[in-house]
């Protein structure tokens, strides 16, 4: 698959099914719209699957990792040997977003897309949820130059697209989720949104993983360079991805891509994640009718990329963790929207007066 095939094969959802399901919605056996936002998840998830009786029993979470040149500029609370040691946590099943993924009976890959270690499968404990696509070790620093060049920021997205298009045909996976993993991800992930949405540095980055007064500073800093040097063309999400993103975040990019493509819901996480959706938006901006927007995320510009996605989130914990967690709970919310449409009987079918 190249990109541009991969843009070709996805359409809009099914407007008619939507309007079939608000339909049956009004009939059933509640005052009207009683379940509040649950209702428009229902019915999303109704246009999306072309049917009255949405399944997402099958679900599977995607933490897509890589490694940042841009940590060279003291932008985050830990140091990159770190990434590579949480995707070995990941595998053993030991981490946040794999008790979550318990919880809402979710599968979790983990997908290498540039992280700096060279870890095999099959030398890893638990390594039959490990595919390594590595697109190199590590992006360029961006405060210095671009992050990879325009064919790897393709490549990344292509990669992503794949690992989950496999997943979702080999699982029959009918409700996906991505996260992220990645030292120093955030100030990319703010670069991107800076560019896309066209907000300003103090607005979109925060203090990520738990940096300090002065790390912030460095933060901000380490972004207003990157746009300077590298003028990524908002115009241009590949270019964008190029000149200041992360290999996960093209990747996350590529496996909303994916599931837009299989006619198959997206959880979005939080602030990486949602660069990533920032990205395929701009790609192909049907995406979005896929995804659902997790959580609102405690990194303060979260919210204005939710509303360049045209995105309200599902739920706000105050979370900051990223590796797919809150798409991992939210799960939780498309499953039981689906139960209702498929479960909960009409007025008629239950033998109730209808007001």
């Amino acid at each position: 698959m190249n990109l541009e095939r991969i843009l070709s094969e996805i359409r809009p959802v099914s407007e008619e099914w939507r309007n079939r399901a608000r339909e049956h919605t009004a009939h059933l056996i509640m005052p009207p719209r009683a379940l509040g936002r649950l209702h428009e998840v229902a019915e999303r998830l109704c246009a999306i699957q072309r049917t009255l009786t949405p399944q997402v029993s099958h679900k599977g979470l995607f933490v897509m990792a890589g490694d940042h040149g841009v940590v060279e500029e003291g932008v985050s609370a830990y140091p990159q040997v770190v990434t590579g040691e949480m995707v070995r946590a990941f595998l053993r099943g030991g981490a946040t977003i794999n008790a979550l993924a318990r919880a809402v009976g979710a599968q979790v890959w983990v997908v290498d897309l540039g992280i700096v270690p060279a870890l095999e499968p099959a030398t890893l404990p638990g390594g039959a949820g490990f595919v390594v696509k590595k697109v190199a070790a590590g992006t360029g620093n961006i405060a210095k130059g671009p992050a990879m060049t325009r064919e790897q920021a393709e490549r990344a997205v292509v990669f992503g697209f794949e690992v989950v298009a496999e997943r979702i045909r080999s699982e029959s996976l009918e409700l996906v989720g991505m996260g992220d993993m990645g030292i120093g991800n955030t100030t990319p992930s703010a670069a991107i949104a800076v560019a896309l949405t066209g907000r300003s540095v103090e607005e979109l980055v925060g203090m990520g993983s738990g940096v300090d007064a002065a790390g912030l500073t460095r933060k901000q800093r380490a972004v207003r360079r990157a746009l300077e040097r590298n003028r990524p063309d908002p115009q241009d999400a590949l270019d964008v991805l190029s000149k200041v993103g992360g290999f996960e975040i093209g990747g996350i990019a590529g496996g909303f891509l994916a599931a837009a493509c299989h006619g198959v819901p997206a959880m979005l996480d939080g602030f990486i994640a949602t660069a990533g959706a920032l990205i395929a938006q701009g790609l192909c901006p049907s995406v979005t009718q896929y995804l659902f927007a997790a959580h609102g995320s405690a990194e303060g510009g979260h919210r204005f990329m939710l509303e360049k996605l045209g995105e309200e989130p599902l739920l706000s914990l105050d979370m900051r963790l990223g590796e797919g967690t809150g798409a991992a709970l939210a799960m939780s919310l498309v499953d039981a929207a689906a139960r209702v449409m498929r479960e909960v009987l009409t007025f008629e079918q239950a033998g109730v007066t209808e007001g």
